[in-house]
């Protein structure tokens, strides 16, 4: 199963002690391929780094750019669908492009997405892409 991640379920994902822990370990178990973009992960390096520290930053993007289920991969297009925050437009894009099952986001921006039938992104929550991954219980 191919997904996008948002900035925010990154973040919510690294500390050990987070209800959200279980992304980072079901993609250590490989039970999903992660697509990035040169701007998203840029984007990654900026949050985290404001966010955590550069230490941290850096450490993620040691581990994105060595995981097997890491999949690079660019845009071919820009669909701009996001008119409320066009920053969000670079994971609608990449889903798009690369044909992902899911973006995983808790923004709210990216609500207008499950409303427009072509072409289709489906946005689920990071709480409901742990159901959908069959993770609730571990």
């Amino acid at each position: 199963m191919r997904v996008v991640i948002d900035t925010n379920c990154l973040i919510a994902s690294i500390p050990t002690q987070s209800e959200h822990f279980w992304l980072y370990r079901a993609f250590i178990a490989e039970a999903f391929e992660w697509v990035v973009s040169t701007e998203i992960l840029a984007e990654y390096e900026e949050q985290l780094a404001l966010f955590y520290s550069v230490r941290t930053a850096q450490m993620v993007l040691n581990i994105l750019s060595v995981a097997p289920n890491v999949v690079f991969a660019e845009p071919y297009f820009k669909w701009q669908l996001i008119e409320k925050d066009a920053d969000d437009n670079k994971f609608a894009d990449l889903a798009i492009s690369i044909g992902a099952e899911y973006l995983i986001s808790n923004d709210k921006h990216f609500g207008i997405l499950n409303k427009i039938p072509f072409p289709k992104v489906n946005v689920v929550t990071i709480q409901n892409f742990r159901t959908l991954l069959g993770w609730d219980n571990l």
